[in-house]
């Protein structure tokens, strides 16, 4: 699991109340085919592995969000269903993670997106798991995240107050 402190524009966000915005996250990675399944005979037979995300709840502590994620790939690993959805998500949690290009988008309040700055990715079954002959299941996981704020109803910049929170590159070509 890789949790990801993102870089949020705090301030700004709660200065902006209840002003509806939007996040989106869209996770992408490669999975590696099953080298002898034809067929689609079990969910875990063709893909290598999966990958899942999730965000932190507004009120939600990080050892509790932490703890929710751990539930969650045991509750994906066992095969059971998974717990209640975040409200304020398009697709939801139980539809968006078919294939491996998974998108969605959160909308709510501002002042709720400025508290749920963390994000997790953590695995999900797939071949890997259950062919140990294969030696794949210390290979990593490489993967995309994107993740976009979008405030609709006013003009406010965002962009500035997260780029001076990371290090952006600037080449000056002379």
């Amino acid at each position: 699991m890789n949790l990801h402190s993102l870089p949020w524009p705090l301030a700004e966000l709660e200065s902006l109340g209840e002003t509806k915005v939007e996040m989106r996250v869209t996770l992408s990675y490669f999975i590696e085919p099953n080298p002898s399944e034809r067929g689609f005979r079990s969910r875990y037979r063709y893909e290598s592995h999966g990958l899942r995300f999730d965000v932190k709840r507004a009120h939600e502590s990080v050892n509790a969000f932490r703890a929710r994620i751990n539930a969650a790939a045991r509750d994906e690993e066992e095969r059971t269903v998974l717990r209640g959805d975040d409200p304020g998500w398009i697709i939801g949690k139980n539809n968006r993670h078919k294939g491996s290009l998974h998108s969605d988008i959160w909308r709510g309040s501002a002042a709720d997106l400025a508290s749920r700055g963390i994000l997790a990715v953590y695995p999900a079954l797939g071949w890997w798991k259950t062919r140990l002959s294969h030696e794949r299941y210390d290979m990593p996981a490489r993967y995309a995240l994107i993740v976009s704020i979008h405030a609709p109803e006013i003009d406010v910049d965002l962009y500035t107050a997260i780029a001076n929170q990371i290090s952006v590159p600037i080449t000056v070509e002379t």
